[in-house]
């Protein structure tokens, strides 16, 4: 269990990092591309979103290790731990500041996910889902991705990056379940046998339309709204179909019951603090009136919108266009009568 908490960990600061990298290389996407296959073509041509891609392979990595060693109701709430390494490489990195009711609401976001991954005490499950229990998985987690896009393609700025994190979430949170069978596959079988088997192919499909919302949603609104439904959404998704497709076993009891009750209000108290934060809906009141990481391209010209501009035109030139201001204003129906000699010229 400690390896897959460990390796869990790791694939959450990467995450962390990745998602920095990739949000400030889509401020300069145009605003009406949140959900257009343009927001792609736009990142694949930035040096930035490209490393943020390394760093998401990474992620899918460790992720996918720490599944090998431990059950989705281990590894998936650890991941919950990416939102804390955010606002520290935010604080650290781009100066950002964080007031209490970030603090609090991170806490309350940890802290509820820790007390109901202690409270369930999770245990190993009965393994491989069988086809009804594929069905019912793919059909809920697919529907509800497309109704959170769905209402995420109108509202303020924080709301759509909320709702299309949410459903990069629930696909995500898909793509985890199918890597953890196919990782039970290759327990019993080889590589070349894994492909005979559809768990490749849905990981590459949901991972790939989990991408394109995660996209949408970094460009949509700031980046503390969007990982946060992330971080939140995915674990709760995974815990379920952990409990109901793998058969994952959790602590039951009143005293177990009432603690995860306890667990989940604190999670839920944790999120509606941070989800009113100025650092999540953008109304901090700096400089640029930023949502944006500080650095990244709106942020600059916010920025430039408040330096007072300085003329660099060569001395040389000054006399020049000194004497073009002194030009008297000529009537059209006498431009006629004045010719080059007449204009006025300043005496050297």
């Amino acid at each position: 269990m400690a390896v897959a908490i460990a390796l869990a960990a790791c694939a959450a600061f990467c995450s962390a990092l990745a998602v920095v990298f990739q949000r400030v290389a889509l401020e300069s996407a145009p605003t009406s591309d949140d959900l257009s296959p343009r927001l792609i073509l736009h990142a694949v041509r930035s040096r930035g979103w490209l490393i943020g891609f390394v760093l998401m392979l990474c992620t899918f990595g460790f992720q996918a290790t720490a599944l090998r060693f431990g059950q989705l109701n281990i590894v998936q709430p650890v991941l919950a731990m990416e939102l804390v390494f955010l606002v520290a490489i935010l604080v650290v990195g781009f100066r950002r500041r964080v007031g209490w009711r970030e603090v609090l609401g991170i806490a309350g976001v940890v802290v509820g996910l820790a007390g109901f991954f202690a409270a369930a005490d999770p245990a190993v499950g009965k393994g491989q889902p069988d086809g009804t229990a594929w069905t019912v998985v793919g059909t809920v987690t697919l529907v509800g991705a497309l109704a959170l896009a769905a209402v995420g393609r109108t509202g303020p700025r924080w709301w759509r990056a909320t709702a299309l994190g949410a459903a990069a979430a629930v696909l995500f949170a898909d793509n985890a379940a199918v890597v953890k069978a196919a990782t039970s596959v290759l327990r019993h079988d080889s590589l070349l046998g894994l492909f005979a088997t559809p768990d490749p192919y849905l990981i590459g499909l949901s991972g790939a339309a989990g991408l394109f919302l995660l996209q949408g949603a970094l460009h949509a609104g700031p980046i503390t709204a969007s990982r946060t439904a992330n971080v939140v959404v995915n674990p709760l998704v995974s815990i379920v179909i952990g409990t109901t497709a793998f058969g994952e076993r959790l602590h039951y009891g009143a005293a177990a019951v009432a603690a995860d009750v306890v667990a989940l209000a604190v999670l839920c108290g944790g999120i509606a603090v941070l989800g009113r934060s100025p650092l999540v809906t953008g109304e901090g009141g700096g400089a640029a009136g930023d949502e944006y990481l500080a650095g990244g391209q709106r942020a600059v010209q916010g920025s430039l919108a408040a330096v007072p501009v300085v003329s660099v035109v060569p001395v040389s030139v000054v006399p020049a266009v000194q004497a073009e201001s002194m030009v008297p204003v000529v009537p059209e129906e006498a431009a006629g009568s004045v010719g080059p000699a007449d204009s006025v010229m300043p005496e050297e």
